[in-house]
């Protein structure tokens, strides 16, 4: 499903902010991603979301060699990716319903799919009051929600999340987790970018740090 083979990263001419990273990611796999800040998970995310290609090494998402990809497969193969960003990049002149309709409405699902789909979606994360309002009204912690929720829409093949609870209390951030896993057990591959010690103490799963660039554990069974 996901394989990094000794993948390098740098950002123009400077120094590699990933280095020598390999790991795969099974089909329908939970996984976590720590790290102090600065360790490299939102470069390693970028990699995965196809905003960035890899400076030296192999990494296939679904099937695919990116390295080798051309330009024009590549929306095909982000449309198969939920990816919810730690800036959230809500549309902001669009109501919270159209936010998270888009990428149903992108591949093209029918109407009354789509109404039925985000109405019980918005439900569960606790927004069906603010469904026709607009990300600037909402708090931080309401935009989150809408970014899961857009991102777990289209019932993705491979969900990254940057600090999907960050912004949220304890008690919602264990609400999504459990959407997290709902997803996970109907096959979607899911990686978790976090600091939340607790949350994943609570939800456990195999973890992955990375220290410095590198990648310094890769514990398959658990936490500790």
């Amino acid at each position: 499903m996901v394989r990094f083979d000794n993948v390098g990263m740098r950002y123009g001419i400077g120094q590699e902010v990933l280095r020598d990273i390999s790991f795969e990611l099974p089909r329908g796999s939970f996984t976590y991603l720590t790290g102090a800040s600065g360790a490299g998970k939102s470069s390693l995310l970028k990699l995965m979301f196809l905003a960035h290609r890899p400076s030296r090494g192999m990494v296939e998402l679904l099937g695919k060699d990116i390295s080798r990809l051309p330009r024009p497969g590549l929306p095909e193969l982000r449309r198969q990716i939920g990816v919810v960003y730690q800036d959230f990049r809500l549309i902001d002149h669009m109501s919270v319903f159209d936010n998270v309709a888009l990428p149903m409405r992108i591949a093209g699902s029918p109407p009354d799919e789509v109404d039925a789909h985000v109405e019980e979606l918005l439900s569960w994360v606790g927004l069906a009051d603010k469904i026709a309002a607009t990300p600037p009204e909402l708090s931080g912690g309401e935009q989150q929600r809408v970014a899961i929720a857009r991102a777990v829409i289209a019932r993705p093949r491979l969900l990254l999340a940057d600090e999907p609870t960050g912004s949220v209390d304890p008690d919602m951030g264990d609400r999504l987790m459990h959407l997290f896993l709902e997803l996970n057990r109907i096959g979607t591959t899911i990686l978790i970018a976090t600091h939340d010690v607790a949350m994943m103490e609570r939800h456990r799963a195999p973890v992955m740090r990375l220290l410095r660039g590198e990648l310094v554990v890769n514990r398959p069974g658990g936490l500790f």
